[in-house]
């Protein structure tokens, strides 16, 4: 069994209150957008991490991470990836991906909307954690955790923080 702790779109923004909900999870997995090194470095200190790049992060954390990140926790496949559109409106290569690798759960951020969704014509969970950093038009934060254990997704939570922490918590932030 392990519990994921799931994030995107810190924008170069890891808040005090994101890293304490981040605290009991086996392992972070950061869907692109990440912004700085100090924010990467950050998430590595906190856990085990799996992180892809976003269209923000430049060549230092390109060179860090990847724009696909395909495993396998407890038996279950993940894919993972910054940009993917939604389930309804796909681009070909994410068709392609999703047809060739056959994912149980498939990740992706970007749009900075929280969306979990059993897409039933493709057999897979889509999951887009929104955005925890303080840059864009969203109006909350947001984090998923979730547990996988025997190939399944399980005890999902949605934790919506602040859209403007307090000073102390951005005095506290990385980046």
């Amino acid at each position: 069994m392990k519990r994921i702790g799931l994030i995107s779109d810190t924008h170069g923004y890891l808040g005090k209150d994101v890293c304490s909900y981040l605290s009991d999870v086996d392992e972070i997995w950061h869907a692109g957008d990440i912004g700085t090194l100090a924010v990467l470095d950050k998430i590595r200190e906190l856990k085990p991490c799996r992180v892809v790049y976003g269209n923000i992060d430049g060549a230092s954390l390109r060179n860090e991470t990847k724009a696909l990140e395909c495993f396998e926790v407890e038996g279950l496949k993940v894919c993972m990836t910054h940009i993917a559109g939604r389930p309804e409106k796909l681009a070909d290569s994410i068709k392609e991906l999703l047809a060739i690798e056959k994912p149980g759960v498939f990740i992706c951020g970007h749009s900075h909307i929280t969306l979990v969704k059993y897409v039933k014509e493709r057999n897979v969970l889509w999951m887009n954690p929104g955005a925890c950093g303080i840059k864009g038009f969203h109006k909350a934060r947001t984090i998923l955790r979730f547990t996988i254990e025997m190939e399944k997704c399980k005890d999902l939570e949605l934790i919506e923080l602040n859209r403007y922490p307090s000073q102390e918590d951005n005095q506290a932030s990385t980046g």
